[in-house]
């Protein structure tokens, strides 16, 4: 057999380690990227070019952040930007519905990285837990908010004092404004001087709203502060609350004043109370009122909607059915039980009477009055201006009009 003939069996690879083999040459570090933390998306949202606008956004968005829901309402649910049909309103509106999205996306975030780092027993100094900034601004606003409510419903017990104890209004205007001379003054200067500011605020601040504050400390406002300056802080409402009643006490009839009044201290408080506890329950308002086209505010709820026309339906009822005739035994009255619509001569001596007296006029006035309440308390009118001056002003003036339009009917159906 030849040697060529011989097969010679498959030489077998040599196996290889599965220990990689050590090179000879140190082996070059990798490089170091360097990691860059993206721009916020609160700030990538809002553009530079218009100064104005970013004012009138951030301005917006502070209002909604201090509203109904607050962040719990982005944190508790599952927040989901609406589509750019659905937005609806100008391009404004878009922003404003970009930057709360961006604070609910980065308050999701941190809510899942502070759980991990928690369950992960890598709790450092540098990351704080996501649920730990929501329950820090849950106890701010728990704080803030209880004394202020506290106080901005007392002011309808005094009122009925006042009233019931036949006291003299131009007396009371009087005080109102002399108080504004003392109130408008310091509130200008925590504008001009930090260290006042931090003095009037450390004293008075439990009665504001984060909004109203130069040295805010609340979460909500803590993510905008980079495109915040101090000139965009809002007046004190305890300032716009005062022009509102002194409006209503000059200008109505002082039953009408008295309700107007008492819609904004106990109607404006229930529809925020039961605003912040079920709003993020029901579904908000529409952006117009239907029929009137009216503008409401994106932030109220149904909720908070049902809640103050509730309030302002029982005000009337319980003050024109039981309360009304203390005060010099109803004389001065523009409804009066028996009577019904009243006009009263302007030296007080005596009324002429037009009829809708009785449950049936109560009851038309009660309905109005609920309705005007929920309206008043949910508009958002041009200029951001305050609720605290546009409730009694808007509410009295719309009942008082009712009450006439009424009495018209009344001696329309009499002839």
């Amino acid at each position: 057999m030849a040697a060529a003939d011989i097969q010679q069996p498959p030489t077998t690879p040599a196996r290889r380690s599965s220990r990689p083999r050590r090179s000879s040459t140190p082996r070059s570090p990798p490089p170091q990227t360097t990691s860059k933390r993206s721009p916020s998306p609160i700030i990538s949202s809002l553009s530079a070019e218009n100064p104005k606008g970013v004012k009138n956004i951030t301005r917006k968005v502070i209002k909604r952040l201090e509203g109904l829901g607050h962040l719990e309402m982005l944190v508790d649910s599952d927040f989901v930007l609406p589509e750019e049909e659905e937005v609806g309103g100008d391009n404004e509106e878009k922003e404003v519905e970009k930057v709360l999205y961006a604070i609910g996306q980065e308050s999701l975030r941190s809510n899942k990285s502070g759980n991990k780092h928690k369950s992960n027993g890598h709790a450092t100094n540098g990351h704080a837990n996501g649920n730990s900034q929501v329950d820090k601004l849950k106890k701010a606003k728990t704080d803030f908010e209880i004394p202020r409510k506290v106080l901005h419903s007392s002011i309808g017990f005094l009122t009925l004092y006042l009233y019931a104890s036949e006291s003299d209004v131009s007396v009371v205007v009087r005080a109102l404004w002399l108080a504004l001379c003392v109130i408008v003054p310091a509130d200008l200067l925590r504008f001009k001087s930090k260290w006042f500011a931090r003095t009037y605020e450390r004293y008075l601040g439990f009665l504001m709203r984060e909004s109203e504050k130069v040295c805010r400390l609340s979460l909500s406002v803590r993510i905008l502060s980079n495109i915040i300056t101090p000139s965009q802080n809002s007046v004190n409402g305890v300032i716009w609350y005062i022009i509102g009643v002194n409006f209503a006490l000059a200008f109505y009839p002082q039953d009408v004043a008295t309700v107007a009044i008492l819609i904004l201290s106990w109607a404006d408080t229930s529809a925020s109370t039961f605003g912040r506890l079920y709003g993020s329950a029901t579904r908000k308002l529409p952006s117009r009122l239907p029929i009137l086209r009216l503008p409401l505010a994106p932030r109220k709820s149904l909720a908070g909607f049902i809640a103050a026309s509730v309030t302002g339906a029982a005000i009337a009822a319980g003050f024109w059915g039981l309360v009304a005739p203390v005060r010099f035994g109803g004389r001065d009255l523009t409804w009066e039980w028996t009577a019904g619509v009243r006009q009263v001569d302007a030296d007080g001596t005596g009324a002429k009477s037009f009829g809708f007296g009785g449950p049936v006029g109560l009851l038309l006035i009660t309905v109005v009055a609920g309705l005007v309440s929920g309206v008043a308390e949910a508009l958002d009118l041009p200029g951001s201006l305050d609720d605290n001056l546009t409730l009694p002003i808007i509410s009295g003036g719309c009942i008082l009009g009712f009450i006439k339009l009424l009495g018209v009917a009344a001696s329309w159906l009499s002839s």
